[in-house]
């Protein structure tokens, strides 16, 4: 590692488009401040953000170094931490981290973090990482790099641990998840990037058609005695049945399922987390598309409903509980409509919706990789 000049450490945070880039800009802002506050760090770091599709095309990781390593060397940086959302695997197991002290670089995975309070672990995590990078010149070049780990990064991130190096990577450093509670983190960091809270207006056309539905289901008389014979069991499975349908038809019809094209085991397990992550996305998506339309169709109720024709058609005083199950019923019936109405979206548009960027970029490469 070089530092430069004034005793200014310049340090490069390489970030895929979208959610990394936000990620690097909002630690650019309040980085250089902790950095300096370390103790023994008779230096200044100068912070930078540069947005670079860097995993373009691959998810291997001595390429990806091999990339890092050359914008390091083009830009004469001290210090590069490149982020990305992708998941990556490093011998069997989840990748989080990889440092290359006599390089001067990290390749962080940012769904490894998992996805509660993201932003603080991202700090940590790149605040860690550099300062253990830069501990090399202060250590000298003899050091061996077993001997700088990460100090508060393993015990806050647990079950994060080290992980095996193969002989010819230029790696020294590496930490890795593993076992159910590593699956749950990336997972839970790989639902967060793809951010399901942008399927809810995605889904322009799926709501029209479920508002829609709702509306007319809520006037209907027939609907009004069938909500007042269904049991609660009945209108949970109803709610289940309608929900698990809607996931069903958007993952299908939108050709959102991953299948592996490798019968290697670590593919299928990654083809499995891929598909995973699917599946949560589009439900938390749907559920939050099936709240709304129970709020909208209770507003709608309690506005056009008549006590008196109510009660003369299912011989039942319209009271509060009248209007919540209707609305529950109803708010099913709509999701079921909504379900039908989604075909009526394009492929293209669910998947902006139900996906990052660099994750529609990989599946549009594997797509155009197999003719599909």
């Amino acid at each position: 590692m070089r530092e430069s000049s004034q005793g200014v450490t310049v340090v490069a945070l390489l970030a895929d488009p979208d959610a990394p880039t936000e990620i690097a800009q909002r630690l650019a802002q309040v980085l250089p401040a902790r950095l300096a506050d370390k103790p023994g760090q008779g230096r200044r770091f100068d912070v930078e953000v540069v947005s670079e599709p860097f995993t373009v095309g691959t998810e291997d990781l001595s390429t990806l170094t091999r990339r890092i390593m050359d914008r390091r060397r083009a830009e004469h940086w001290d210090i590069v931490v490149a982020l990305t959302d992708l998941p990556l695997h490093s011998h069997g197991r989840k990748l989080v981290v990889d440092l290359s002290h006599e390089l001067g670089l990290a390749l962080l995975s940012l769904p490894a973090l998992g996805g509660l309070r993201f932003r603080g672990r991202a700090l940590r995590a790149v605040e860690e990482t550099v300062l253990s990078l830069a501990s090399r010149q202060a250590t000298g070049a003899g050091e061996p790099p077993q001997r700088q780990p990460l100090g508060r990064f393993v015990s806050r991130l647990a079950p994060v641990h080290p992980g095996p190096i193969g002989e010819e990577e230029t790696t020294d450093l590496r930490y890795v998840v593993s076992g159910p509670r590593g699956y749950l983190r990336v997972l839970g960091g790989m639902v967060r990037a793809n951010q399901p809270w942008r399927l809810v207006p995605g889904l322009s056309k799926a709501l029209a058609a479920a508002l829609a539905t709702g509306a007319v289901a809520t006037v209907n008389s027939t609907v009004w005695g069938l909500s007042e014979a269904l049991s609660t069991p009945r209108l949970v499975i109803a709610m289940v049945g309608s929900v698990a349908l809607m996931i069903g038809w958007l993952i299908v019809d939108a050709h959102l399922w991953h299948r592996s094209t490798e019968a290697s085991p670590e593919e299928r397990k990654r083809t499995a987390l891929y598909n995973a992550s699917t599946v949560v996305t589009v439900g938390i998506g749907v559920a939050v598309c099936y709240a709304g339309l129970l709020v909208i169709n209770l507003a709608w109720a309690l506005f056009i409903l008549n006590d008196e024709v109510f009660a003369e058609m299912t011989r039942t005083p319209l009271q509060a509980t009248e209007y919540w199950t209707l609305s529950w019923f109803v708010a099913s019936i709509a999701t079921v409509g909504g379900a039908l109405g989604s075909g009526l979206e394009s492929d293209e548009a669910i998947r902006a919706a139900a996906y990052s960027k660099r994750e529609q970029e990989r599946r549009r490469m594997l797509a155009d990789d197999h003719g599909e």
